[in-house]
């Protein structure tokens, strides 16, 4: 059911523009790297929010799976504005108690024994390529730099993890690019195994490929690349930052493949819709970050970590992974009998509640049409349609989410 929001729709203290004034307002003050968007939001309560004109929309992005468990969830907003009353920041100078508690947290729920806190997934790559590095000269000696990721991976916007992500289009004019980094086949053992040499010190991928298309690794490659990097002496790094924390299921995408990694990034829903990442390992690993090697300003100040804690507490509490892997598969059943059946669906896939629609042509026409029925999606790999629903979302609201997209797809169908 479609929530009635009591509220004025409206923030305290902004200037009351429209979408198309709020457009106008960001071109002359924002970079362009964004593009041109249509909506600009301005509430959100569970799984909707409503744009600068009123209009609502049920969210299956949920800002690229940052809100997992929907907009303003009690806890964490309670989490937030007690500790926004209490103590935001003080640096990495000084212990940071709610920060430890969210460690530990993060800590006795993953195969991990040591926590890095930063900002962003990106910057939470970023911590796990340099420990890698770090790692592998202090254990393997100078020459064991190299990074194996995959082609179509994405891990990030940085100078560093723009260079593990294996798509050239976001690489352009950017160079020189770091060095040391190779580009595998997509779920392809023999090309990594053909890649990796005498420099090579990690290989680094995403469970589900995000960006990539919503593209799942299977079995059988994940535990091919961690026996290849037992034999060789090389350390395994997943990028979870949008496959972690309950999305596809189980609390982390490593589970699923019944292997664990030597170090995990995670981010998006981490910080509970607050900016965080967190780059997590072994023991072994961790100890290669010595005092004055890494560090960040605001990374897991506390009140990032509170909200971050109050999430994790809640999606472990709430068992919604578990509930998430229903949800998806109900979900994945509706779309394949609602749309299925059409000439424009090549394939849905994913897992949990990571699923991809990928069409032979119309995406964005479909994107579209969607935002105009008052759903959000998004569009990747060109024809993906991406659904990312908040991990408690209702049978209804995914019903409703299903209609609108297969309606949406009809469209373009005539």
């Amino acid at each position: 059911m479609t929530p009635s929001f009591s509220k004025d729709p409206y923030p305290v203290g902004l200037p009351r523009l429209d979408n198309a004034g709020w457009r106008a307002e960001y071109e002359k003050v924002y970079t362009p790297n964004y593009g041109t968007r249509r909506l600009a939001f301005v509430r959100g309560e569970g799984s909707w929010v409503w744009d600068a004109g009123g209009k609502r929309y049920l969210d299956f992005l949920t800002g690229i799976s940052v809100c997992s468990l929907g907009h303003c969830h009690p806890r964490i907003t309670r989490a937030i504005q007690e500790q926004a009353a209490t103590l935001v920041h003080c640096s990495n100078l000084y212990y940071i108690p709610v920060q430890v508690e969210l460690a530990r947290l993060l800590v006795s729920h993953s195969f991990a024994d040591r926590v890095f806190f930063g900002n962003s997934g990106a910057e939470a790559n970023e911590a796990a390529i340099k420990i890698a590095r770090r790692w592998m000269r202090e254990n393997r000696g100078p020459g064991r730099h190299g990074i194996i990721t995959l082609e179509e991976s994405f891990h990030g916007r940085t100078l560093a993890t723009l260079t593990a992500t294996g798509q050239k289009k976001v690489q352009v004019n950017f160079d020189p690019l770091l060095e040391g980094f190779k580009y595998a086949r997509f779920d392809d053992l023999d090309s990594v195994r053909a890649m990796a040499d005498e420099h090579t010190g990690a290989v680094m991928v995403e469970p589900i490929l995000g960006e990539g298309g919503i593209r799942p690794l299977s079995r059988a490659f994940v535990e091919g690349i961690r026996r290849l990097c037992d034999e060789r002496g090389m350390l395994l790094i997943f990028d979870e930052v949008q496959t972690g924390l309950g999305r596809t299921g189980t609390l982390w995408g490593y589970e699923y493949y019944g292997v664990t990694p030597d170090i995990m990034t995670i981010a998006k829903s981490l910080g509970g819709g607050l900016a965080m990442g967190a780059m997590l390992c072994t023991d072994a690993v961790g100890q290669a970050f010595a005092p004055g090697s890494h560090g960040s300003t605001m990374g897991g100040n506390a009140l990032t970590s509170a909200a971050a804690h109050a999430y994790v507490s809640e999606l472990i509490e709430g068992n919604w992974p578990a509930r998430a892997a229903e949800t998806g598969q109900y979900l994945t059943q509706r779309l394949a009998r609602a749309i299925e059946p059409s000439r424009l669906v090549r394939e849905i896939r994913g897992r949990g509640l990571m699923i991809g629609v990928e069409l032979t042509e119309g995406a964005p026409d479909v994107l579209l049409a969607c935002e105009e029925a008052g759903l959000l999606v998004n569009v990747t790999a060109s024809q993906t349609v991406r659904l990312l629903p908040p991990l408690n979302t209702t049978r209804e609201e995914v019903d409703q989410a299903v209609d609108i997209l297969s309606a949406a797809i009809l469209k373009q169908e005539v």
